[in-house]
């Protein structure tokens, strides 16, 4: 087996890559759904976030609302990082189960962690290939507003509280343009994917 770190930043089109890799062959563990799932039960990772973001972050019907919780954490580094270590530790945990569940069923399997903090949790150090989806600012900046509707000002803070791609770019191992046509780029996740196989074996 060959355990992959994908990772990009905001609005980079980490999601199609991971959608590539999938239709290739490979077998996608995603961190955001995890940690989506995790935030729907009403557990211990529920439990925690609504005791220190409050009671305003919840729905109609008692759930977290992410656009809430996305409202107040994406306007205070302190606030996202509080949150992250609310639920990175879960996720982890999750997606360690899950990646041995795979190769339990599949000893070669091609496994890619859709992680968008694999760097800033560490969780590189985890993996045997680093791969990193690379857009230049500018073009995070437009699409972000693009699909959010946010205004730039908006969008520029939500990458200032990421680490920056091009500070990324000394951690990975490929590096997937995506300032590329969908299928140039596609050519190049088969071609890694192929490559990803062999090494499996």
């Amino acid at each position: 087996m060959v355990y992959v770190g994908l990772t990009g930043g905001i609005a980079s089109g980490k999601s199609t890559v991971s959608r590539i890799f999938k239709e290739a062959g490979a077998f996608i563990v995603d961190a955001d759904a995890i940690a989506h799932d995790l935030l729907c039960k009403k557990e211990s990772v529920y439990r925690s976030v609504l005791n220190t973001f409050g009671a305003h972050i919840l729905g109609e019907e008692g759930q977290i609302d992410r656009n809430k919780l996305g409202e107040i954490v994406f306007q205070d580094a302190k606030k996202l990082t509080a949150l992250n270590q609310i639920v990175h530790p879960f996720v982890l945990e999750a997606m360690e189960q899950e990646g041995e569940m795979i190769v339990a069923q599949d000893p070669h399997a091609v496994i890619v962690f859709d992680v968008p903090l694999l760097i800033e949790t560490r969780t590189h150090q985890k993996v045997d290939i680093v791969m990193l989806v690379y857009v230049d600012k500018e073009t995070q900046i437009n699409r972000l507003c693009a699909r959010d509707g946010l205004s730039r000002e908006s969008a520029e803070i939500r990458l200032k509280l990421q680490m920056a791609l091009d500070e990324k770019h000394a951690y990975a191992n490929e590096i997937i343009d995506n300032r590329k046509s969908f299928q140039e780029v596609r050519d190049d996740v088969m071609r890694i994917y192929e490559m990803l196989r062999a090494t499996g074996h």
